[in-house]
């Protein structure tokens, strides 16, 4: 039985860049259902004991209709508890710590590394995800649609930025760039980027 895992800050704590109204919505209605959705889907299987994890690497590369549908239900579940990990209410702005330095050389600075997150975002068509993901010890921007994640490309993610319009549309309405920005500048957790980038935990 798979659980929806609780915030890391209050509701509130996100605002005005994120309204309580938006996390009410986001949280406990999508981030709920997809949670409530997986259990039904894997009840009385094999699957119902594997791992988070386990079970989008299972499902994945499936053909079979009832597979994609644990895989879109998993994949969402574990995608909106990295997001909801990717922000802080003290977040925002430059890199601090070693992460730093992979910005720098993969980006030329934060100001390239903005810059291209939010083309990444503007590009992107429908819903979807923009992520940080280390690569060979180097950082990428990239993007996925619907319920996509970098491990289903052997790619390690550091953050996300849900570019889905539940995301947005009651703060931002259809400016998708401006929520993109607004979540660069103030609410980015740099400290969780670092905390899952490989090659500073093997040095």
């Amino acid at each position: 039985m798979f659980t929806l895992p609780p915030l890391p800050y209050e509701k509130d704590a996100l605002a005005p860049h994120v309204s309580a109204e938006t996390m009410d919505f986001h949280y406990g209605k999508h981030h709920a259902g997809y949670v409530k959705k997986l259990n039904e889907l894997v009840a009385d299987t094999a699957m119902a004991d594997m791992e988070l994890e386990a079970i989008i690497e299972a499902t994945h590369n499936s053909d079979d209709s009832d597979d994609k549908k644990i895989f879109n239900n998993a994949a969402q579940t574990w995608n909106h508890t990295f997001f909801w990990s990717s922000m802080s209410p003290s977040g925002g702005g430059a890199p601090q710590g070693d992460i730093s330095d992979m910005i720098d050389a993969g980006f030329a600075g934060i100001d390239g590394f903005n810059a291209a997150f939010v083309k990444a975002a503007e590009q992107h068509f429908g819903s979807g995800w923009v992520w940080l993901v280390e690569a060979d010890g180097k950082l990428e921007i990239m993007t996925t649609s619907n319920a996509d994640l970098p491990m289903t490309s052997g790619k390690t993610a550091l953050l996300v930025c849900d570019i889905w319009e539940h995301a947005y549309y009651l703060d931002y309405q259809n400016r998708k760039p401006d929520f993109v920005k607004t979540w660069l500048a103030h609410l980015i957790n740099w400290d969780f980027a670092n905390s899952n980038v490989k090659t500073l935990a093997t040095a």
